[in-house]
């Protein structure tokens, strides 16, 4: 188990690791060269994977408190009566102590369900003790599910990501959940993805982006927040 409580070495619909501090760029671009994007996605999902992969457990802990830290003093955060996010697994930037410090503040969370056709459901993380294991080696809430819209209902949605660019783009597994979850989100909600340090692509670098991916807000690291100019 990492210190954030996620088993090492499971697979989710967006995880991705954090040494990517060099990886990353080393396959940033590819989207811009004129070569198809489903390639270039995977080429720089391979490179952030791979990376995550060294990391330790000492180092995921405290990244992932470091982070959370971060996430809590925004002012969105801090004014928001529901937050959604995922639950983080093995390498993914950790969420574990984010979600139990927003429970314990009173804030309603909601923490995905994956459903068959790989759409989210939502139910809510009551703190501690409150995930169960789910299929392809994820944590779930264990309450009543509320359905696809209710992220609906969510202030701030907080999202996995293996990159983000400067513009909002979000790199995510592919499996196209939270592509999906997030145009059902308010207008006006903080789309926050939470990274790594090196996985936020410096100027000039893109992620390889379709039509359907949606885009993010800000993106927080362990050392702060990334405010972001998304365009659309």
């Amino acid at each position: 188990m990492t210190g954030d409580g996620n088993p090492p070495g499971t697979a989710t619909g967006d995880e991705v690791d954090g040494s990517s501090r060099s990886a990353v760029g080393a396959s940033s671009g590819v989207g811009a060269t004129g070569h198809p994007v489903g390639p270039a996605k995977k080429a720089m999902r391979q490179s952030v994977l791979s990376a995550r992969a060294g990391l330790g457990a000492a180092e995921l802990a405290a990244d992932a408190r470091r982070t959370s830290e971060v996430v809590l003093a925004l002012p969105e955060v801090r004014a928001a009566r529901c937050v959604s996010s995922y639950v983080s697994i093995g390498a993914e930037p950790g969420t574990r102590h984010l979600l139990d410090a927003l429970a314990a503040r009173g804030v309603l969370v909601l923490a995905p369900v994956l459903l068959a056709d790989a759409d989210l459901d939502w139910a809510e993380h009551d703190g501690p003790g409150g995930l169960m294991p789910a299929a392809r080696g994820l944590m779930e809430p264990a309450g009543p599910r509320l359905g696809v819209d209710a992220v609906r209902r969510a202030d701030v949605v907080v999202v996995p990501a293996l990159a983000v660019d400067l513009d909002g783009g979000r790199l995510g597994r592919g499996g196209g959940s939270y592509d999906r979850a997030l145009v059902r989100a308010r207008p006006g909600a903080l789309v926050l993805a939470l990274l790594h340090e090196g996985e936020l692509l410096p100027p000039g670098q893109r992620v390889p982006t379709e039509a359907h991916d949606r885009l993010v807000h800000a993106a927080a690291t362990p050392t702060g927040l990334h405010r972001l100019r998304p365009q659309g």
